[in-house]
């Protein structure tokens, strides 16, 4: 006798559906038939999926707009030049400038060894990098960091000599 192909499902939601199993490998029928009737069925597990999403999405702009508004005060509070890039990668690189030049002002001066002096220095070459994707390449760096990673981007800039030319 062949396993059965189509299989009653009794989905967590309370609904019944008939499902047509035929793709799975006639061992995993059973076993994925267990677990379809573990979760909501199709349509309840979209209408669910679509409120929570709405929910998220309203959450997420409305953080992300109180965080553009504290980076754009911030950079007007310490004269940081306006971002090159597209509006979009300007707008997530001015938060992610933010993030990292306050994270690093914390580590290097407030919990390190770093004098108002030295960081003013430390702000000046922050102010040379105006490009997005470098900001944003940056998001998940320490904060303790930034002063290499500023003389590195800095240093590329600087013409070298090339031998070969």
């Amino acid at each position: 006798m062949a396993v059965k192909k189509i299989w009653t499902i009794d989905h967590a939601c309370g609904h019944t559906a008939e499902v047509d199993l035929s793709a799975r490998p006639a061992d995993r029928r059973a076993g994925y038939a267990r677990w379809l009737a573990g979760r909501d069925c199709t349509d309840c597990w979209k209408a669910h999926r679509t409120t929570d999403d709405t929910a998220r999405t309203a959450w997420l702009e409305q953080q992300r707009a109180a965080e553009q508004a504290e980076a754009d005060a911030w950079a007007a509070q310490y004269r940081m030049p306006p971002l090159e890039g597209t509006e979009r990668a300007v707008a997530w690189a001015n938060r992610c400038r933010h993030q990292l030049v306050a994270a690093a002002y914390e580590a290097l001066v407030m919990d390190g060894t770093t004098t108002e002096a030295e960081w003013e220095a430390i702000e000046d070459a922050a102010r040379t990098i105006t490009r997005a994707g470098w900001w944003i390449d940056q998001r998940d760096t320490e904060g303790a960091d930034l002063p290499e990673l500023l003389a590195a981007a800095t240093e590329a800039d600087r013409p070298t000599e090339n031998p070969y030319l």
